[in-house]
């Protein structure tokens, strides 16, 4: 499906693991991988995070170009500055508030 997204004219795919939706274990590496493999564009991770150090395995384990995460954040689980925080003292780049 993500190369015929692709071939259609996609500028990017938000992958949506629905088996994580909700899980907050992490996101699904391996299908974040895969997808990566099989296209060119962009990739952004979405479903599964519920916690910190959950971006920045997304981002050292896969070649993703972004993650997203709503209900840990909705839920005041988690501050998005603490995530920031951690991809950064992990040595990857995050913008943080000025």
């Amino acid at each position: 499906v993500a190369k015929a997204a692709q071939a259609l004219g996609a500028g990017e795919i938000m992958l949506n693991c629905i088996d994580m939706d909700g899980q907050c274990q992490g996101y699904d590496l391996p299908l974040m991988n895969a997808v990566c493999a099989a296209v060119t564009i962009p990739v952004i991770a979405s479903s599964g995070a519920g916690k910190e150090d959950h971006f920045v395995e997304v981002f050292t384990h896969t070649p993703v170009k972004a993650a997203l995460a709503a209900g840990m954040f909705h839920r005041k689980e988690v501050e998005i500055e603490s995530c920031k925080a951690a991809i950064q003292n992990s040595g990857l780049p995050a913008r943080r508030k000025q």
